[in-house]
């Protein structure tokens, strides 16, 4: 049914993107489907890079791919897992690698509701809201 399904993992909370990944992995299983999975490095503001160490974006990012790349290995879906670091907005990166990628399924963990994300909003919400493919939110 699906092809090709988009996880996204904040390794901030990899226990919120646990499920996700179990899910999307056991569909990609059941459809021979791709599996990619994305993190997403929030850029740095201005202002602090005063304060950090000359490379730390490129650090970051290196430690990001090498901790996605353990996760894929871990997964093991049977039509291939990949793996992509973008920095930037959690919830434009996602929608953008959806697209660029031509993601189908985008299968994303959520923690549940409290009234911080009824008035902020939460990424998960966005990404459903705006998304060009079907959207699965796996809960906790």
């Amino acid at each position: 049914m699906f092809k090709k399904i988009l996880v996204p993992v904040d390794l901030a909370e990899v226990d919120i993107a646990s499920p996700a990944l179990a899910k999307a992995t056991q569909m990609a299983n059941l459809w021979g489907a791709e599996l990619r999975i994305i993190n997403i490095q929030s850029l740095m503001p201005a202002t602090f890079m005063d304060y950090v160490p000359a490379g730390f974006d490129e650090e970051q990012r290196g430690q990001a791919e090498k901790t996605l790349a353990e996760i894929a290995q871990s997964v093991g879906a049977k039509g291939g897992v990949s793996t992509v670091v973008r920095v930037g907005g959690v919830y434009p990166e996602i929608l953008a690698e959806a697209d660029a990628w031509g993601a189908d399924l985008i299968v994303i963990g959520s923690h549940r509701p409290a009234m911080s994300t009824y008035l902020i909003g939460s990424n998960a919400k966005t990404v459903v809201r705006h998304a060009r493919c079907s959207v699965l939110v796996v809960r906790q």
